[in-house]
């Protein structure tokens, strides 16, 4: 299996980068083949302009779309974004590892998005939900909250998760045709023990040794 792991929080130390270098380890362990985009490693740019492209469709107006389907005809994406679509493009699962910040995905993550999932070229003509690009690969959240689990519940302080992560698990994943794994969450790591922590991250990877046997959630339900 090609697993591709994408992964944004400012610190290295932190419990977020312990789940990423977690999944790295069990992948690769089991044989699978990992590609990895540590967004902050790489001091990935969220803001999409002109730079995504080496191609030019309108230079006295900037619509990205249009410069997308045109990219996509031409060859024309920027070496950065075109290596960013070929992973996309290679994986059989998808990963997103971060933090929840403000019931969403931390700005350089969605950025990412903005960037990557092109029009044309990952979604676009009648390609999309379960005619997408992406029809038979899977895709994954795991992310940590900074509340514990009963804030996240449907009557709970902040409101139910699966639909706090429902623009991201319908709008953007199932939206490019993945099949939606139920998310993972780790709840609150920073009030955890570190033997707690421990039993979190092995939990983590026994269910990653056994996800391709997962079916994936009714993504529409939510």
């Amino acid at each position: 299996m090609n697993v591709l792991i994408v992964y944004w929080h400012p610190e290295p130390k932190s419990f977020n980068y312990a789940l990423f270098n977690k999944a790295v380890e069990t992948f690769s362990d089991a044989g699978h083949q990992v590609k990895t985009s540590d967004l902050f490693k790489m001091g990935f740019d969220p803001a999409s302009t002109r730079k995504n492209f080496n191609s030019v469709k309108d230079p006295d107006y900037f619509k990205p779309q249009i410069e997308e389907m045109y990219a996509t005809e031409a060859n024309g994406f920027s070496k950065e974004i075109e290596t960013e679509i070929e992973k996309l493009e290679w994986c059989d699962l998808m990963i997103w590892q971060f933090p929840l910040w403000w019931f969403s995905l931390p700005a350089v993550m969605k950025g990412w998005v903005d960037r990557v999932f092109a029009m044309g070229r990952i979604y676009g003509g009648g390609k999309i939900y379960d005619t997408g690009v992406f029809r038979g690969k899977k895709a994954l959240l795991s992310l940590t909250t900074g509340g514990p689990k009963e804030a996240y519940l449907k009557d709970g302080f902040n409101g139910d998760i699966y639909g706090i992560l429902k623009p991201i698990h319908r709008g953007m994943l199932w939206f490019v045709g993945f099949d939606v794994l139920e998310p993972h969450v780790v709840n609150g790591p920073v009030r955890l023990t570190d033997e707690q922590r421990k039993n979190e991250l092995e939990s983590f990877a026994t269910r990653l040794r056994q996800i391709q046997n997962e079916s994936p959630m009714d993504v529409g339900r939510y």
